[in-house]
Formats: structure tokens, C-alpha cells, sequence
């Protein structure tokens, strides 16, 4: 096709030869050079999201479930809580490795335990390097889940909790378990999320399992939803769909300058050019915007308590903006909490953690989703001095909750390190850039760059409030 130009273009438009947005022109037309980024810096970002995650993840687990909105004396806690004994979650059990609300830390020597923050992550990582692929298909998904995840029959015995007896666990609950029960069936996904299949496709299970594929697409959100699609639609479809795309998208841009400045996050930036990709008017998109706009609303920057009890509010109570709230686990009220630790935060690792872990419902997910993300941003040295430990421990034990993976570290506890997922994730990059972005790798005084065209962006317009 020739060259046209951006001025004649929109004249046939305007007369109705060419159907296409304002966005996708200026997208086509994008003539800004290339970004060039370091593979070394990658791989070192790439470190930070793990170790990020999983220092989230395990401080937001003491707090899982435990404030859901149904208590009428003490419905969520608050700041004031913070270093003061957990109490047990909704189901009347608290957490082994934890007695008081605080942060979580594993030392060298002790790996950090899998859960499901993290170990789909690091089965879809492994797939893709295995395969050698740049986008999983429906088949080698479902194989890869039978192979690596348990049955409710095959599952080990594990005592989950300490006055619980033990009792057979396959980690896999809502929508992924009902997925895994579909592709047992012989189902693919997209077929394990359709409503008629899953009634759990509106759970939280797709945002905590696909926000690696943001990262395996470096600033291109096109790219990212591309490969991320199958891999979403295991187990979530409408809002649930859109709320994980939302998360990959913003670990894609997480990638550009804009999303740092004085070397902190600009996770107001990242949201914003996120919540472009959520449908014009959809109930996700109207979740951002009341959340956002609470907290530009809030004279007191650290009052993050008054949102998330506005949130509760509008959405648990109020039902408002087209959400049904149907579980504590569900993906659109974890969504608007989420949203509340991160604007909150402001970019800072430690308190965003903190608001996450205090802020109610499922608050492992979104807390481990957040300090996946800034991990990322700020990179490993930085996430281990910004909370002081330098004795942090650097490997993982998947098959603490998952199976049939190489022991990769067999004179260490666990079965790999941050360092060697960093390394085979980078190995899939390079392919993803070059076959479906159509960039290259660059040499230049013995350091590696990728080269990575701008891509297209199919975006909406911004949303409304009732």
C-alpha cells in the first residue's frame, strides 16, 4: 500500500472510504524512532518483579480474606492496624507463617514458597521457553496445565493451615479450578471462560495469573494482549477480561522512560494510558474512574481508608456502574482495590504493600500485582533497599504448590532462582521482538539492546460516571 498522507487520510475518512479511528491513524502514522533497551538493565528489572512479587504476595496472604465488608463492628482495617495481630480470615483460620499484620521476608537459605500469585506465571514462562514459542497455543496451554497442576484426586496432603487437619490440596480455586476441570473434559481455552461453561469467569483468577506477558512485551501493549489472549481467556471473560488486560498493559508501558521520573514510578502515568485499552462506558472503566477521581477528590493524601470505604460503598453495597458483586474474590471489587493502594502509594514499593495488604477482600492479589509491577520498575538492588534486607532470599520452590518442573538448584532448597527465570524469560523476549515485533538485537560495546519498533494501539475513549 502507498504511503498517504495524515492530512488526506482524514479527508477520506470524513467521506467515509477508510472506517478506521483517529487512534489507528496516528498509530499507523507513528513516525517516532525506535526504543532501544538494555537487556542487561532487563534482566535485572526482571529480578526485581519476582522478588517484588513474592515480598507482596506472602505479607499480603496475612491478611487474605480476613476484612470482606460483613462485619458491622470492624467491617476493614486501617493503618492503625499495621503490626498488630492478624485475625483470622472469613473462613476462621489464620495464616502459618505470619501471627501479626506486617512485612513478610524469606532470607538466603529458605526459598520463597509458590502460591498462585506467581506459580501460573512461572508455568506460562516456562512454556513459552520450552516450546520456543511466542505465543502459546490453546493446546500446548491445557497440556501444560494437566501436566503441571494437580487434580483434587492426585493432590499431596498438606495441612493449610495450623489447627486444620491435612487434607488433599491442588492450590486451585474458582475459575482456575473450573478451567482445570474443563480441560480434563478435553476443553481449550477460550471454551474454559464462556459464562456458559464457567460460572466463575468474573473471578479475580486471570489478573494474578497473566501480568508476566506485559513484561514479556516490552512497550508494546499490541504485542502483550496478543499473546496474553489465550492465556486471559483460560479463565475470564468480560470485565474480568478487560480488568487483566488492564494489568498486562500497564506492565507493557512499564517498560517506557515515561514510567519513571527522579526514579520513582509514574504509576498515575501507567494507569492512565492503561485504562485507555478498557472499553468505552464498561463497568471496569467506571471502577478507575471513581476511584481515581476519589482520590484527586481527597485533600489528605494519606487517607487512602476513605476511598476503599467508598469503594465497599458504591460497589459492594450500592451495586453501582453495571457490578454485581457476587464474592469477596471477584475481579471487579479487587480492581477498585487495587487502584486505591496504587494511587495511594504513589510509586513507593513499601507503602503501596502496605495499603494492599490493609485494604480488604482478596488483598494478596492485587499486593502481589503491585509489587510485581514496581519490583519491575525499580529493579532487584533497588527493592531490596527499599525495604532494608539484604539477606533477602533469591530462589523459589514451585513445587510447593505445582509439579513436574526441572530442579534446576538441586544442592539448594527450591527448585530455581530469580536470577535463572530472568535469564529464560530474556531468551524468550528475544524472540518476541524480533518475529512479532519486527525489531532486532543490537551489539555495542559488548553490551545487548533490543530495538523495538512503535507499535499500534487500538485504544478507547475515556469513560463515563453515572
Amino acid at each position: 500500500m502507498k504511503r498517504i498522507s495524515l492530512f488526506y487520510l482524514v479527508m477520506l475518512m470524513s467521506i467515509g472510504i477508510y472506517n478506521i479511528s483517529l487512534a489507528e491513524v496516528s498509530a499507523s502514522t507513528d513516525q517516532r524512532p525506535p526504543i532501544k533497551l538494555s537487556r542487561e538493565q532487563y534482566a535485572e528489572k526482571l529480578r526485581g518483579f519476582w522478588l517484588g512479587q513474592n515480598i507482596a504476595n506472602w505479607t499480603g496472604l496475612i491478611t487474605e480474606m480476613d476484612k470482606v465488608g460483613t462485619s458491622e463492628t470492624l467491617p476493614f482495617y486501617t493503618d492503625d492496624d499495621w503490626g498488630t495481630q492478624d485475625l483470622p480470615a472469613m473462613w476462621g483460620e489464620t495464616v502459618p507463617h505470619a501471627d501479626k499484620i506486617d512485612f513478610y521476608f524469606e532470607s538466603k537459605g529458605t526459598p520463597w514458597g509458590a502460591d498462585d500469585d506467581t506459580d501460573i506465571e512461572y508455568m506460562y514462562a516456562h512454556l513459552h521457553h520450552q516450546h520456543k514459542t511466542t505465543k502459546l497455543t490453546a493446546e500446548q496451554i491445557r497440556d501444560g496445565w494437566l501436566k503441571h497442576t494437580y487434580s483434587d484426586e492426585d493432590a499431596p496432603l498438606f495441612q493449610k493451615f495450623p489447627t486444620s487437619k491435612p487434607s488433599r490440596e491442588n492450590f486451585l480455586w474458582v475459575s482456575n479450578q473450573r478451567a482445570r476441570d474443563l480441560m480434563e473434559r478435553g476443553a481449550l481455552p477460550p471454551a474454559t471462560s464462556e459464562p456458559e461453561n464457567n460460572p466463575y469467569h468474573m473471578m479475580i483468577d486471570a489478573q494474578l495469573t497473566t501480568e508476566l506477558f506485559g513484561l514479556l512485551a516490552p512497550t508494546r501493549v499490541d504485542v502483550a494482549l496478543d499473546i496474553a489472549e489465550l492465556p486471559i481467556r483460560v479463565t475470564a471473560s468480560g470485565d474480568a477480561e478487560w480488568i487483566a488486560q488492564f494489568y498486562v498493559a500497564m506492565h507493557a508501558l512499564a517498560s517506557l522512560p515515561e514510567a519513571t521520573q527522579n526514579n520513582l514510578p509514574q504509576v498515575e502515568w501507567l494507569a492512565e494510558q492503561a485504562s485507555r485499552y478498557l472499553p468505552v462506558d464498561s463497568t471496569p472503566a467506571k471502577i478507575y474512574r471513581f476511584v481515581k477521581l476519589h482520590y484527586h477528590n481527597n485533600a489528605d493524601e494519606n487517607d487512602w481508608e476513605s476511598t476503599r470505604d467508598a469503594v465497599y460503598q458504591r460497589y459492594q453495597i450500592d451495586q453501582r456502574d453495571g457490578y454485581n458483586y457476587q464474592q469477596p474474590f471477584d475481579a471487579g471489587i479487587n480492581f477498585a482495590a487495587s487502584l486505591v493502594s496504587l494511587f495511594y502509594g504513589q510509586g513507593d514499593i513499601v507503602r503501596t504493600i502496605k495499603i494492599g495488604s490493609l485494604s480488604g477482600w482478596d488483598s494478596d492479589n492485587p499486593t502481589a500485582t503491585w509489587g510485581g509491577l514496581l519490583g519491575f520498575i525499580m529493579g532487584h538492588r533497588a527493592v531490596v533497599e527499599a525495604f532494608d534486607q539484604p539477606n533477602l532470599s533469591h530462589t523459589y520452590w514451585i513445587h510447593r504448590t505445582r509439579r513436574a518442573f526441572p530442579d534446576k538448584t538441586p544442592e539448594d532448597l527450591g527448585e530455581d532462582t530469580f536470577a535463572m527465570m530472568a535469564t529464560r524469560e530474556m531468551i524468550t523476549i528475544d524472540r518476541i521482538v524480533v518475529e512479532k515485533m519486527g525489531g532486532s538485537l543490537d551489539k555495542r560495546h559488548n553490551h545487548w539492546y533490543w530495538v523495538i519498533p512503535r507499535g499500534t494501539s487500538n485504544v478507547h475513549s475515556a469513560s463515563t460516571i453515572d
